[in-house]
């Protein structure tokens, strides 16, 4: 009865929600992006959800990190999102991992899991992810927002373009960029679209185009780019 809409659509049926229900999916960061995404991927019946981030929930992430609540504040954000998700759906599995992604740790983390969903808030994590993901043949689902705009892609080993293709030369902004809350869930929204579409090889994924979002124009459109052919990731 849980997932009776989601079987009713031919492209999913019983043995798509199935699938799902087997499958392994990492988020990394539970914040804006990270919470629409895990919601609806949890909703959805995902199997087991990875949640990764090392910070706690503070006041002025409840703005659009709708993961957590004033009731969690101070709490590791994996520990306030299992908690949040598990009241959602009992039936799903939720690992939290309270660390940060770096070069030492990512490859142990992926390892297991079918798709890698990235909503961290930096170039640098992307960057890890997106080198980890080729080496592990991983799928990696890209969101990206900031004042009223977004952005989405799929980066789907062993086939170019990758993250660098695209960024390889994008560094961190010091200064704090304001988003407008409901852009977040735009963009985590669309990036649970995209891994239920790998997952179940449906439909077209967003591999070598991406999804810009422009909220004060109410718009959505397309860009394509193809391979860097001197990119070392994706050679």
């Amino acid at each position: 009865m849980r997932y009776q809409r989601q079987i009713i659509i031919p492209q999913i049926g019983e043995k798509g929600q199935e699938k799902l229900k087997k499958s392994k999916v990492l988020i990394v960061g539970a914040g804006g992006l990270g919470s629409a995404a895990a919601f609806y991927l949890a909703s959805s019946g995902i199997g087991y959800i990875g949640i990764v981030d090392p910070d706690i929930v503070e006041l002025s992430n409840l703005q659009r990190q709708i993961l957590h609540n004033e009731d969690h504040l101070g709490m590791p954000k994996p520990i306030s999102a299992m908690i949040t998700l598990k009241k959602l759906n009992k039936q799903v599995n939720i690992l939290p991992y309270l660390e940060e992604i770096n070069t030492r740790n990512a490859e142990k983390l992926i390892h297991s899991y079918d798709v890698v969903v990235a909503c961290p808030d930096n170039f640098k994590t992307r960057f890890i992810l997106n080198e980890v993901c080729f080496k592990k043949n991983k799928p990696l689902i890209i969101g990206a927002a900031s004042n009223f705009e977004g952005h989405v892609f799929d980066i789907i080993p062993p086939k170019g373009p990758c993250y660098s293709c695209l960024f390889e030369n994008a560094q961190d902004d010091k200064e704090q960029v304001g988003i407008l809350a409901p852009v977040a869930g735009v963009i985590g929204t669309l990036q649970a679209v995209e891994t239920i579409k790998l997952l179940l090889q449906i439909g077209e994924p967003l591999h070598g185009k991406m999804t810009i979002y422009d909220g004060i124009k109410g718009t959505f459109r397309e860009v394509r780019f193809l391979r860097d052919s001197s990119c070392k990731i994706c050679e």
